[in-house]
């Protein structure tokens, strides 16, 4: 039995005993929400690079056949593949949901092990509902635990994904405490991924996502198995605390356990872009409508923006790649200035190649702002000022970006953004996406995970 001395000890009991049951309402309505548009945001990114070097890499490695599915190429394979190539599949368009005060991503790296060990094991809706709720509750503590300087330099959803999968998966297996303590172990002493790739408009970050489902899911199983590991892998002496942050709270581990439901407090993302661009991207569309501005009016934007911003989008200049293009400030405001929005078509036809966007990008600056930066993470203030090439000067302001649990997608806005991301990939028919749409709405209900589409 595992004793409540700590707040890490507190979360690992609370997540190995977590049931259905417990869950209110709401969060079973958002966990189907939040499971649907992971699934779009993996059927996204069909044939995208990189996603069929990682397609190639499972399909060499790997078996042949499965219960697990992988998502975009609807193939079958085990559920380390699986976990592997739906979790870089999911973080590929940035399409993906965050959670705020962690800097987390849950979905893309939750529910690519939680489905691979549900369809291996034949587990229930109510049953992969409570695992994935319990990978949110854990990765969401876990990041906001290691604190806004491992976020400067390591990719928290790279990191503490690996230990959120671990969570998820371990729930599936119904893992024992003292087992769920050893898969964190095992997935905490894996955990990798650093932003320098950003530079380079390198595919690291889908390499990020892959490495944590995927071995968040071994951790899980070989805990099942009898493999032990560190028991104090968070809050250790040369732990993940110690070698990864410099103002870590422990208190953040036990954070209202059982009441304070974090999973609702997750964003959906609504421009295809990083989200760190979203709270300005917002307020510049305010100014412009508010004051009928057109592209041509503007003479430069600045941004007022918080230091996690400056950290992740400035190292992006004039991006090389449509996913570099994602991190740039100035090419995601020019998109919505030149085109009307940053979506996933705006960034595959115009990101890279018009001349007016990347005019504006030339307008865009950022700096920090010192309120803005307080209310980060937990409030993503979006702050700009705008000059006109008549001399006007307006400003732009919003506290809830959309998405944002304030500002949230409905169920009928979350299956239209499913039925966008399926068609621009041509990943499902609007027959088969109308149907996934029903089904996960319906999650709750299914005596097992199966599979989600028809094999190909």
């Amino acid at each position: 039995m595992i004793d409540q001395n700590t707040p890490a000890d507190a979360l690992c009991a609370f997540v190995a005993g977590l049931r259905y049951e417990q869950l209110p309402a709401p969060v079973v309505d958002r966990c189907e929400e939040l499971f649907l548009d992971w699934i779009a945001s993996a059927l996204a990114a069909k044939g995208m690079h990189p996603l069929p070097r990682f397609e190639a890499f499972a399909r060499a490695m790997g078996p042949s056949g499965g219960q697990a599915e992988a998502l975009a190429s609807r193939g079958r394979t085990s559920p380390y593949f699986a976990a592997w190539v739906n979790a870089a599949s999911s973080h590929l368009v940035e399409q993906d949901d965050l959670h705020n005060s962690s800097v987390l991503h849950p979905a893309t790296v939750v529910f690519p092990a939680a489905l691979a060990a549900a369809q291996d094991t034949g587990a229930s809706g109510e049953e992969f509902i409570a695992a994935c709720v319990a990978g949110y509750e854990a990765g969401i503590r876990i990041g906001e635990f290691l604190g806004r300087s491992h976020y400067r330099i390591f990719h928290t959803t790279a990191t503490v994904g690996t230990l959120a999968a671990a969570v998820a998966a371990g729930h599936v297996l119904k893992l024992p405490p003292e087992q769920m303590r050893n898969a964190i172990g095992s997935a905490g002493t894996q955990a990798a991924g650093l932003w320098e790739f950003l530079r380079d408009a390198a595919d690291s970050k889908q390499l990020h996502t892959a490495h944590a489902a995927a071995s968040g899911l071994v951790a899980a199983y070989l805990a099942r198995d009898g493999v032990t590991a560190a028991r104090r892998i968070l809050d250790g002496e040369k732990g993940m605390a110690a070698g990864m942050s410099s103002d870590a709270d422990p208190a953040r581990l036990g954070d209202r356990l059982g009441s304070r439901w974090a999973l609702l407090e997750t964003s959906f993302k609504f421009h295809a872009s990083c989200r760190h661009t979203h709270p300005a991207a917002d307020a510049l569309q305010i100014v412009m409508q508010r004051e009928g501005l057109a592209h041509g009016d503007i003479e430069s934007v600045l941004a007022r923006v918080h230091k996690g911003a400056i950290d992740v989008l400035g190292v992006v200049d004039v991006p090389t790649t449509v996913h570099q293009a994602k991190f740039s400030m100035g090419t995601v405001l020019g998109l919505l200035a030149v085109h009307g929005d940053a979506s996933l078509e705006s960034f595959r036809d115009h990101a890279l190649s018009d001349p007016a966007v990347a005019a504006f990008r030339d307008k865009v600056g950022m700096t920090l702002d010192d309120a803005v930066d307080a209310a980060y993470p937990k409030r993503w203030l979006g702050r700009v000022e705008v000059r006109t090439v008549s001399g006007a000067r307006f400003e732009g302001a919003i506290d809830e970006p959309r998405g944002d649990p304030g500002n949230t997608l409905s169920r009928a806005e979350l299956a239209d953004k499913a039925r966008r991301l399926a068609t621009f990939s041509g990943a499902a028919s609007p027959a088969e996406i109308d149907a996934l749409i029903g089904r996960v709405w319906q999650l709750r209900t299914a005596p097992h995970i199966g599979a989600l589409l028809p094999s190909s």
